[in-house]
């Protein structure tokens, strides 16, 4: 076990980075909260929690239908927020950037405007075997009703796509292609960048779920050339009910609006509506004004800190994960493809992954245990659920130690 001398020379800033986190200084059951569930959700920075009361104590107003100053400051703080996650995904404009409720309603936006609008009888949707539900039910909903075929690119036994046979499933019939940038069961780190090439070659457009990329990978859209990326805020240390949908805009400016409202319209009459220009055309109603000035203070504190000085921290906090698990008996991971984000998922034999979580949980150490709303994964792995680790920047190896320190316990009560 390494002494915590050894923890704060391989990571000075991490000591400084948990005093941001109010939640991490608490205690669950006695002892002090080991947060392992990041892939879940994250736990909120200062800053957003700061950005959330300044909102609500000062300047609480709706947006862009007011003329008076609480109207008008919400109203820049609003768009000042679209504007900080167009330059986090370096889209070209910020026409591009749509505020949905998370990466789940961008994924539906897409299925029910673009999809609907353009698939016909016969064409194919392209997935893979590692997609979240998100990324399975809309496409599957939509290719019933319009007579489509849902094709699925299968994975090997690290978890990486088996890109051979992802290449030969694309065809003429191929419409949509829709894929999660990392897997949020496994972690594994698609090739998004040359599945995208693949996917246009055939006429295809692209979708990619980044959930769980934009708190670890830097994310460039213009570089991956996708047509569409979705993400939550939540992910990423910003609020719950609030995300973003990129879209290229002569896609968005081409799609049928999703749901009517106010705010999406240029006029209305009971004859007529004529709609608005993207963004605003996808954003029916009083949008959540809070959770995306919060969001924008989300992004504006991990790219302080920086992406790739997360990254090298994540995957040091990866490799000795792996490395300390291995060396419990009777744990297998599940899924080491080559390329992974800060997840590790795992089996313990002879115990059932909800019981692991149970037990850890009384010893203050918060992990996941399911299937992860990835039902399929688990499937092709030959498991119910598995117990799932996945760390942030804030985490230590001292909690990795606590971690396997309450796997022997668990061993020892099943023994």
């Amino acid at each position: 076990m390494r002494s915590a001398r050894a923890e704060i020379a391989l990571a000075p800033d991490v000591r400084r980075v948990r005093e941001d986190f109010p939640a991490l200084r608490q205690t669950v059951h006695g002892h002090p909260l080991v947060y392992l569930d990041n892939a879940a959700t994250t736990q909120k920075p200062q800053a957003v929690l700061d950005a959330l009361m300044s909102f609500y104590t000062r300047d609480c107003a709706n947006v862009h239908r007011g003329v008076h100053l609480l109207s008008e400051r919400s109203t820049a703080a609003y768009e000042g927020a679209r504007e900080t996650v167009r330059r986090f995904l370096n889209a070209a404009d910020t026409r591009e950037i749509v505020f949905t409720r998370g990466a789940t309603e961008s994924i539906n936006l897409v299925a029910q405007t673009y999809g609907r609008a353009n698939l016909r009888a016969g064409d194919e949707i392209l997935i893979s075997g590692l997609e979240h539900h998100s990324n399975i039910v809309p496409w599957q909903m939509l290719a019933a009703e319009k007579g489509a075929s849902l094709r699925v690119a299968p994975i090997d036994d690290r978890g990486d796509i088996v890109l051979e046979e992802y290449e030969k499933l694309l065809g003429p019939r191929t419409v949509m292609v829709a894929l999660s940038h990392v897997s949020n069961a496994l972690g594994t780190i698609n090739p998004v960048r040359r599945m995208i090439e693949m996917a246009h070659r055939v006429g295809a457009v692209a979708l990619i779920d980044g959930a769980q990329a934009v708190p670890h990978l830097k994310v460039d859209v213009r570089n991956l050339d996708c047509d569409f990326y979705a993400f939550s805020g939540h992910k990423v240390f910003g609020p719950t009910g609030i995300g973003a949908l990129y879209g290229k805009a002569r896609l968005l400016e081409a799609m049928p609006p999703w749901q009517g409202g106010g705010d999406m319209i240029r006029s209305v009459t009971f004859e007529k509506t004529t709609f608005n220009d993207p963004p605003y055309k996808f954003e029916a109603g009083t949008p959540h004004i809070a959770g995306a000035i919060g969001l924008g203070a989300a992004i504006d504190y991990v790219t302080g800190i920086g992406l790739e000085q997360i990254g090298v921290w994540e995957r040091e906090l990866l490799a000795y994960g792996a490395q300390e698990l291995a060396r419990v008996p009777g744990v297998r991971l599940i899924g080491t493809a080559r390329e992974k984000a800060a997840v590790l998922s795992f089996v313990l034999e002879g115990v059932h992954a909800h019981d692991i979580a149970t037990i850890l949980d009384r010893q203050g150490i918060a992990i996941r245990a399911g299937h992860h709303c990835a039902q399929p994964v688990m499937e092709r792995f030959g498991v119910a659920a598995t117990s799932r680790a996945s760390f942030a920047f804030y985490n230590t190896r001292l909690e990795i130690d606590a971690l396997v320190e309450g796997l022997g316990q668990v061993k020892e009560i099943f023994e």
